[in-house]
């Protein structure tokens, strides 16, 4: 499958701060590339490099078979962006914000009025297409700025953190227009600060710390890397806490953990379902009654703590910031 999104060796500083430090990236055509990092890791900066938006110091990026630093207004006619922050204009309504960029793709008005009908129609814009953006939602313009960024239907995409700010309605629903793009073959490099969204979205994840890619697979191959099995069990009576870990220690391949108060003990294991019934059937035969018992996969929260040193944060790109060029691209004025 062909790449249609390469980068090697990308450098970026500002000032002191080395933002990218060799990031090399490959994004094959119709998927979907998660990139995941902690506050400064250079997500935004990377976006902003095989956008235009920036010029790296060092290092090779090629958009839809175009050179990146070569042809750089070529590339803006073959992608979209939506950025961190809607860039919509408040003063026009929905549909002249769609129109207006039709017409800077050069489009024929004709044929822009045409499109942005079809767009209002998609996003569930249609009964607000009269009316200015800034009387619209934080939803309906997060919507309006990802309808403008296919206003030319983009073979590559370039979504940063884009349902930041939305309620678990209006994520939801932009998740569902996402996947419907991704179906038609469109390709997206996406950054998030929500694990569960690239977990759903993302073909492919990259995390990113420090302006390198540390990682790199499927969230399921990234959650099989630093494993992190674990059976949990809540007895009912905290006195049988402890003929509780006797029952467990057998199975348990690191040091068990107990939360007195809530009479819950985790254990790590391996061996998935198959060791979750063994335990099971060991706590029943020793007259052990439980509350609760599970077995907890690690999620992309653990690898991301495992890889980083800490939780995921909200992905605000500090360094980077100071050369913001958040947005929707337009063509030749982006």
């Amino acid at each position: 499958m062909a790449a249609a999104i390469t980068a090697e060796g990308l450098v970026k500083t500002f000032g002191d701060v080395r933002a990218l430090d060799g990031v090399d990236l490959e994004v094959p055509e119709g998927t979907v590339l998660g990139l995941l990092g902690p506050n400064g890791a250079g997500k935004t900066t990377t976006v902003r490099v095989l956008t235009t938006l920036l010029r790296p110091d060092a290092g090779r990026a090629v958009v839809a078979g175009v050179d990146v630093l070569k042809e750089p207004n070529r590339v803006r006619s073959l992608i979209g962006l939506s950025g961190q922050y809607a860039a919509v204009d408040e003063y026009l309504t929905g549909r002249e914000n769609l129109q207006m960029v039709g017409e800077l793709y050069q489009m024929k008005p004709r044929e822009a009025k045409a499109r942005a009908l079809e767009l209002l129609e998609w996003f569930n814009l249609s009964e607000a297409a009269d009316r200015t953006a800034k009387t619209y939602s934080g939803g309906m313009r997060r919507r309006l700025d990802l309808a403008a960024a296919l206003v030319v239907r983009p073979p590559v995409m370039f979504l940063d953190e884009p349902t930041t700010g939305l309620d678990p309605r209006n994520r939801l629903a932009l998740w569902e227009v996402i996947e419907t793009l991704v179906a038609q073959g469109t390709t997206l490099l996406l950054t998030t600060q929500y694990l569960e969204e690239a977990d759903r979205l993302a073909h492919d994840i990259a995390v990113v710390d420090h302006g390198q890619v540390i990682a790199r697979g499927s969230a399921d191959e990234l959650k099989a890397q630093i494993g992190g099995e674990r059976v949990e069990v809540v007895v009912h009576n905290r006195e049988l806490i402890p003929t509780a870990l006797e029952a467990l220690t057998p199975y348990a391949k690191g040091e068990p953990a107990v939360e007195q108060h809530t009479r819950r003990i985790t254990v790590p294991v391996s061996g998935g379902a198959r060791v979750l019934a063994d335990v099971i059937r060991e706590l029943d035969g020793r007259n052990i009654i439980i509350d609760d018992i599970g077995l907890r996969r690690p999620t992309l929260d653990d690898v991301f703590l495992s890889l980083t040193g800490h939780a995921a944060e909200d992905s605000e790109e500090g360094a980077a910031k100071d050369a913001d060029g958040s947005g929707t691209t337009t063509g030749k004025d982006a």
